[in-house]
């Protein structure tokens, strides 16, 4: 018999809640189709739970328990990034269709398996009559994808009714298989930090003109060189203590020659530093701040000119650099008045939640027995997620989504053929569920 969380997937993925950073181009109605889905879908979640609205569709639940001395905070969000008109999925990414024992779809990973793990753990609670030892507040935020506001005043709400949650969890790390070569085992990746997002743009400005006559280092040619110099000086790299502690934990079931380095990550730092880097861009980014340039604009026409050249540049800053000392760094590096850099947003890397600490311990106990052939274990988060306005009001924010995920599905988040198997999904709404039983009186 199929799980009925699946069918309950399926509906809110058909739902195309793209999120917009102009919220002129979002697309309300959706939205409200979305909620009264959700509110179809979970209907003792909605009838028993103390419901606030936040923003324009983001919402908060109380869920009263035995104590509110430790309260627990479970999140996700609803909205989903856009797709790209040409992407090759091989099925439709708004179809929630079942191939392969997976259910397809933009926001199958990305956060509404989230969503409804959490909703379907909390509904089948419910229906058993279960009280959870502490006050669990389930947060949902309706423009995670670009950087909004809902989670930001669902702390604000949380704050003016004198909450201080003892544990946030949220999105980020999964059970990831084929997660770091020469490592068999999946390692269950919980978030304990993650770098702080920052967005700038570069411009320069010129007179344009007739592409018949053009001037020496014009505006494009000008921002070019600006962007070569920036991708050929990076950051420093090092590897901070999560990621210390996360080689520690795979060294027992890596191959025979990797344990020793592993093993002694704290003392081979700069070694390890150095293997990261050689070893493509995702490990790269485990040490260091990086630069990704991601929109560019010129002219408007072949034969003309530009007048203006700009581009964006996203920057995921590492834990242990600031956004002033990266500003100072792009600045150093392009070395040129007239590329003028606009700050357009700036976040410092989330403070460090701790490994040792009852908290960490109930997530890895969870995972343990969910999942038993999984390692748990802290890393550094390279995305953002709501749960960084958390750390506001919460010293314990943790990152991690129940679901198993090979490389390929976590390659397909943001990107296309984005799917969540059925078992893992079962598994991720079983997990949830363990963990608010397992709850600490």
């Amino acid at each position: 018999m199929t799980h009925r969380a699946v069918g309950k997937l399926q509906a809110l993925v058909r739902i195309p809640t793209v999120s917009d950073r102009d919220p002129a181009l979002v697309d309300a109605a959706v939205f409200d189709e979305l909620l009264a889905e959700l509110a179809a879908q979970f209907p003792l979640l909605h009838e028993r739970l103390e419901p606030t609205r936040v923003d324009t569709h983001g919402l908060l639940f109380r869920w009263p328990g035995r104590s509110d001395a430790r309260p627990v905070v479970l999140m996700a969000h609803l909205d989903v990034v856009p797709v790209e008109a040409d992407a090759p999925w091989q099925h439709p990414p708004f179809g929630a269709e079942i191939h392969d024992g997976a259910i397809w779809g933009r926001g199958t990973l990305d956060d509404k398996g989230a969503l409804v793990g959490i909703c379907e753990a909390v509904e089948t609670l419910l229906e058993r009559g279960f009280v959870p030892a502490q006050d669990v507040w389930l947060s949902f935020g309706c423009n995670e994808e670009v950087s909004g506001t809902a989670a930001r005043l669902a702390v604000v709400e949380l704050e003016a009714r004198g909450v201080r949650p003892w544990v946030v969890v949220d999105e980020g790390g999964a059970v990831a298989s084929e997660a770091f070569p020469g490592v068999g085992a999946p390692i269950g990746v919980v978030g304990v930090t993650e770098k702080g997002v920052t967005s700038i743009e570069l411009r320069v400005e010129g007179r344009g003109g007739h592409a018949s006559t053009p001037a020496r280092m014009g505006p494009t040619a000008r921002l070019a060189r600006a962007i070569t110099r920036l991708d050929r000086a990076p950051m420093p790299a090092s590897v901070p203590e999560p990621t210390v502690e996360l080689f520690r934990r795979m060294a027992p079931h890596a191959m025979l020659a990797l344990r020793p380095l592993l093993a002694n990550a704290a003392r081979l730092r700069p070694v390890l530093t150095r293997a990261l880097v050689a070893a493509g861009p995702e490990p790269a980014a485990m040490t260091r701040t990086t630069f990704a340039v991601t929109t560019l604009s010129g002219s408007p026409a072949l034969n003309v000119i530009a007048s203006t050249a700009k581009a964006g540049v996203n920057i995921r800053i590492m834990v242990g650099d600031t956004v002033a000392g990266v500003l100072e760094h792009v600045r150093r590096t392009i070395d040129d008045d007239q590329v003028r850099v606009d700050v357009v947003e700036q976040n410092e890397p989330s403070p460090v939640s701790p490994v040792d600490d009852d908290a960490f311990r109930l997530l890895e106990a969870t995972i343990v027995e969910v999942f038993p052939d999984t390692v748990p274990a802290p890393y550094v988060m390279m995305a953002a997620t709501d749960s960084r306005f958390f750390t506001a009001i919460c010293p314990r924010v943790y990152r991690f989504a129940p679901f198993r995920m090979t490389k390929a599905q976590r390659e397909s988040i943001h990107s296309y053929d984005e799917h969540l198997g059925i078992d893992a999904l079962v598994d991720g709404v079983r997990w949830y569920q363990r963990l608010i039983e397992r709850i600490p009186g």
